[in-house]
């Protein structure tokens, strides 16, 4: 047995923060139904099991560290769960008209961004440069949640306009999107002008 072989530690894929991530992805089906569940009540189920994935983020990623079962599967599946499942909610939104004409290029920015950040993050981390996380980068997630979830309520909720709430939210989060992307751009390129490093975690 080669000395690679015999150090090698199993990783187990059904720990808890990968079920709990399973469990996110899970939802982005749900989230296909939304042109055949556009009432009130369809609605309010819908915003609020897309709250529940989106705070089970947090929840995984400290369940990974707290018990130290971080796994190379789990490094993949997360960002690809945050991924799917905002996208597929911004696309299916715009299918029913909650998103308007006029907004859709925010859309396209906000997708366009993760995938080129997400091809960025691959070849600085093939290069052995960590991408650092910022605050920017956390509104960026939480405003684009909020807005998210605004618009699948969509009807007035606790007294407040949901659905132009969400709209404001996903101005916010355009620009924080279009912010934070700049940021990762420049320090790729800073890291790459000094051949150094960057420390930090991802967002």
């Amino acid at each position: 047995m080669s000395t690679v072989a015999a150090t090698a530690v199993r990783e187990h894929f059904w720990n808890l923060p990968n079920s709990i991530t399973v469990l996110r992805i899970a939802v982005v089906p749900v989230l296909l139904l939304l042109p055949w569940a556009q009432d009130e009540s369809s609605s309010v189920i819908i915003a609020w099991l897309f709250i529940a994935a989106a705070v089970t983020d947090i929840i995984d990623g400290w369940l990974a560290r707290r018990g130290q079962m971080v796994t190379h599967i789990g490094k993949l599946l997360d960002p690809l769960a945050d991924k799917l499942l905002v996208s597929t909610a911004l696309v299916m939104l715009i299918a029913i008209d909650r998103i308007p004409n006029w907004a859709i290029w925010m859309v396209v920015v906000i997708i366009g961004r993760e995938l080129a950040v997400t091809g960025l993050r691959g070849i600085a981390s093939a290069g052995g440069q960590i991408m650092g996380a910022s605050w920017i980068g956390k509104a960026k997630a939480f405003t684009q949640n909020f807005a998210i979830a605004a618009l699948l309520f969509h009807y007035t909720t606790i007294g407040l306009p949901a659905h132009e709430l969400g709209l404001g939210a996903l101005c916010l989060a355009t620009v924080l999107t279009l912010w934070s992307g700049y940021l990762y751009f420049a320090e790729y390129f800073r890291g790459r002008s000094g051949n150094g490093v960057a420390g930090g975690s991802q967002v």
